[in-house]
């Protein structure tokens, strides 16, 4: 099986475009449900201002902290070999209803403009009612050039449960969402939870913090959590995915085997990273939340956007650093000989509340341009979209007056397959996918 940026393939051909891109969705029910009172006009956020003192850049650096390779190596002993993503996708059992299929309240969370080329609604059974919402999303473009994991074209979906609804059991819990996107109208998918391996591995626990950025990177998938807590970063291994033997409510080794309150799958943490300068703060570190690969740059880059209140006064960070080189090294960090991590490009952003982030070098530009997404300041609604650079912004528009208010309802990561030059990203309720180049002319 092809994996962790070995034999990379370019299949670019025509057919292959031509589905992709597709027909785009009709979609201007959308529009039709943007409120007076969401037609307001975001006030520009401008030029990025780049923050180059030691003061700001040292507020940035972090520290690896990997798990020991015999706590992983003694869970993997007691549970039983561990299964790659090819497993996982042969389990899918949870199916995915094109958007023509889904319900005009779910089509409603859309971008209003430009719309969607493609866009599907999950299993009514993962979003009714339950305190689980989507967070995140990465692909197995962002996991090897060539887009493809073994044979498969993968969406990486991170979700994220309610601490005060639902089930006390499942509270604060995060997972994830494999879906096989082989056949555009035929995706599925299978749940696998992610925890943390407690007691030298002879037991783990679920991951109990909010997951609000992922990016898979060869065979890593990286993970923000929730403001405060103390892990910038959690690490996964994609070849050290675990299965459960027994089908309980408890999370972790119980009679008879290991359980993870129903959940066939488990992916321990096998790595960290915390800031140095200590948890996040208004005059420290910051919240991270938003996370994208970006392949443009020499050696790749993971970049970074700072969670701040979206009707709060402060401003955002957005932050860059290095991918590791060094093949014993597969999806970390570049570190120096202490484990630090040193950001190597920093910018204050005029805008709050950003949940999604992109840094991409567009054609014929003099620069690489940050696309962020972000909520209204009711934290409720379509969000707006902008483009920045150190020169000024730009953002969508729609409705007769010009509204930014124009991008997904509860605006959500971003996430840009290179291969076939689209960007995924998630409502509240909708899983999509869009050109970027169509987001770049909606912008002018």
């Amino acid at each position: 099986m092809k994996h962790r940026g070995r034999h990379r393939r370019r299949r670019r051909g025509a057919a292959l475009r031509g589905v992709l891109t597709g027909t785009a969705l009709a979609l201007t029910a959308a529009a039709t449900l943007i409120s007076a009172s969401q037609a307001q006009v975001t006030e520009n956020p401008g030029a990025l201002k780049p923050l180059t003192s030691p003061a700001d850049t040292a507020r940035l650096r972090l520290q690896e902290r990997l798990v020991p390779a015999r706590t992983l190596n003694r869970l993997a002993a007691s549970m039983g070999r561990p299964v790659g993503v090819d497993a996982v996708l042969r389990s899918a059992d949870h199916g995915m209803r094109e958007s023509a299929g889904c319900s005009s309240a779910d089509r409603a969370t859309l971008p209003v403009a430009p719309a969607a080329t493609r866009a599907y609604c999950w299993d009514r059974a993962d979003t009714a009612g339950t305190g689980w919402r989507p967070a995140s999303v990465t692909t197995s473009g962002d996991a090897d050039d060539d887009g493809v994991w073994g044979s498969h074209r993968v969406v990486l979906s991170g979700w994220t449960h309610s601490t005060t609804v639902g089930r006390p059991a499942e509270r604060g819990l995060a997972r994830v969402a494999f879906v096989n996107a082989d056949d555009p109208a035929r995706l599925a998918y299978r749940w696998v939870l992610l925890v943390v391996p407690v007691q030298g591995g002879r037991n783990y626990r679920g991951l109990t913090a909010q997951v609000s950025g992922m990016v898979w990177y060869e065979n890593k998938l990286l993970v923000t959590t929730s403001a405060g807590s103390a892990d910038a970063l959690y690490v996964y291994d994609l070849d050290r995915i675990q299965r459960t033997t027994v089908d309980g409510p408890g999370i972790g080794r119980v009679r008879g085997g290991w359980s993870a309150d129903g959940y066939q799958y488990v992916m321990p943490t096998v790595g960290s990273y915390r800031f140095t300068a200590g948890r996040c703060a208004s005059a420290g570190p910051p919240c991270p939340g938003a996370l994208a690969l970006d392949r443009g740059t020499v050696p790749d880059s993971l970049v970074a956007a700072e969670w701040t209140a979206p009707d709060g006064a402060r401003n955002a960070r957005l932050w860059r650093y290095r991918f590791s080189t060094d093949p014993a090294r597969e999806g970390l960090l570049a570190t120096d000989a202490a484990g630090r991590v040193d950001a190597t490009e920093a910018y204050r952003s005029r805008t709050a509340g950003i949940r999604g982030v992109l840094s991409y070098r567009r054609p014929g530009a003099d620069g690489t341009s940050w696309y962020v997404g972000h909520l209204p300041g009711s934290r409720d609604g379509h969000g707006g979209l902008w483009r920045q650079d150190t020169d000024g912004a730009d953002g969508t528009r729609c409705g007769a007056d010009a509204s930014h208010r124009c991008w997904a309802e509860s605006a959500s990561s971003l996430s840009y397959w290179q291969e076939t030059g689209e960007v995924w990203s998630l409502s509240d309720r909708m899983l999509f996918a869009l050109p970027l180049a169509e987001l770049d002319r909606s912008m002018g």
